[in-house]
């Protein structure tokens, strides 16, 4: 390939060569979560269980959030992880000691302009808040009510953290898809692959290259939103087919 015709590197670094098997096991955790969620919308929840129809009243222990609390502290540990590995990717590619000869930042002034260095900065506060966020509320159990209720699931607390991690997951991911465009142009005359290719250009019919600095939140914002409202994932299947 034209790209690696003086590379003398053996193995690529964890956050590029191993992507599919961190990226897989968030995914699993998004999956388990959403079962979880989807089975309890139809379970009963009440306690206690009447029964008209033969006068039955029972109780019982279905309102326990115990099931959801541990969902949604896995769908925050693998929201942590996929951020986590995003960040370093973002990292490697406006660091100048890892990104293969691309200007540092991706400034195309350097010295100058700094690029999208505080984009990376951006991302390294949200991932360590989603650090934060990864400690399951589960194991804080605090008895109530004279101990009758002595092991509580604290699935509330768990579910208020998943929210906040989504929201944050989510602009560590945007902000890979911004410096990755940027990258690729810097990259020119080489032609990146179908897939690649077709996401950087979904990018650029909304976001223009950076040159010169100027304030990055419209376009950080701008990112965002191509990475919630699936316009990217929908550019590349069309340029390759299904991804699932």
């Amino acid at each position: 390939m034209e790209s690696h015709r003086d590379c003398t590197r053996v193995q690529d670094a964890y956050s590029l060569r191993c992507m599919p098997q961190v990226h897989g096991s968030a995914r699993e955790a998004i999956g388990f979560a959403r079962g979880v969620l989807e089975r309890e919308l139809g379970a009963v929840s009440d306690n206690p269980l009447i029964f008209p129809e033969d006068g039955a009243v029972l109780s019982g222990g279905n309102f326990h959030g115990e099931v959801l609390g541990l969902a949604l502290d896995t769908l925050a540990l693998g929201l942590a992880q996929l951020a986590g590995i995003s960040e370093r990717r973002i990292d490697r590619l406006v660091n100048p000691l890892t990104n293969e000869g691309l200007p540092p930042f991706l400034a195309r002034g350097g010295g100058v302009n700094s690029g999208y260095m505080i984009a990376q900065y951006t991302a390294a506060a949200l991932v360590a808040e989603l650090k934060t966020l990864a400690h399951p509320a589960g194991v804080d159990s605090i008895p109530t009510s004279g101990l009758q209720e002595d092991y509580n699931a604290m699935a509330a607390g768990a579910a208020l953290k998943a929210r906040r991690a989504v929201a944050l997951a989510r602009q560590v991911v945007a902000i890979e898809l911004l410096l990755a465009a940027q990258a690729l142009d810097l990259r020119a005359p080489l032609v990146p692959g179908r897939g690649s290719r077709a996401a950087r250009d979904a990018v650029r019919r909304t976001i223009a290259p950076l040159g010169d600095d100027r304030f990055l939140k419209t376009d950080l914002d701008a990112a965002l939103a191509l990475a919630e409202d699936g316009s990217v994932v929908a550019a590349v299947e069309a340029a390759l087919g299904p991804l699932e």
